[in-house]
């Protein structure tokens, strides 16, 4: 297995201890200690796929890996903060059939003898979800010394931003489908 691909593979294994420091709450500094995590494991995502590409070292087994890596990475993360009461179902749920979505037009693109890439809209769609992610457990850690005022609602804010994030999950979705919709055989 090559560095691109093992770094996917620990962007996975990160991802219990991300979900145990996020709702393990009797930790101290809980967290941040799992935003330091996720970053970690956002920065595999980076590095892997600029590696892969530099070194030609870009694998069919990436390709694969690499989204599915992000999607459990992701998942948990807005999962969690739906269990914690910190943003709503709805566009969580939206996400997630996207996601399946993509992944099965991944699979039936197989059978042709193609392999899906990550499109740039994708791509926009995964950093802008990160960074979502990223600025809720921030805003979260902050939140725990109490130092935002009474009238800030901190879940307004994690809901506009998740549902940017639902919107762009549905475009890139939508783009997926129909740049790839030769893919879709209906008739077999």
């Amino acid at each position: 297995m090559n560095l691109p691909n093992k770094l996917s593979v620990l962007r996975v294994i990160l991802v219990p201890f991300f979900v145990a420091l996020l709702l393990l709450d009797w930790i101290p500094f809980h967290t941040m200690i799992a935003l330091a995590v996720f970053i970690a494991a956002s920065v595999t995502d980076a590095i892997d796929g600029k590696y892969a590409r530099k070194h030609n070292m870009v694998t069919t087994f990436g390709k694969f890996l690499d989204p599915l890596a992000d999607k459990v990475l992701v998942i948990s993360a807005m999962l969690c903060f739906v269990d914690m009461g910190l943003v709503s179902s709805v566009p969580v749920i939206i996400i997630i059939a996207r996601e399946f979505l993509v992944t099965s037009l991944r699979l039936a693109a197989v059978e042709t003898g193609e392999v899906i890439a990550a499109s740039t809209m994708g791509k926009i769609k995964t950093a802008y979800t990160m960074g979502a992610l990223v600025a809720v457990l921030l805003l979260e850690s902050i939140a725990a010394f109490g130092v935002f005022p009474a009238w800030l609602h901190l879940r307004a804010v994690y809901e506009i931003l998740m549902w940017i994030a639902a919107v762009l999950t549905v475009a890139s979705g939508v783009e997926y489908v129909w740049v790839n919709r030769k893919c879709i055989n209906v008739t077999k």
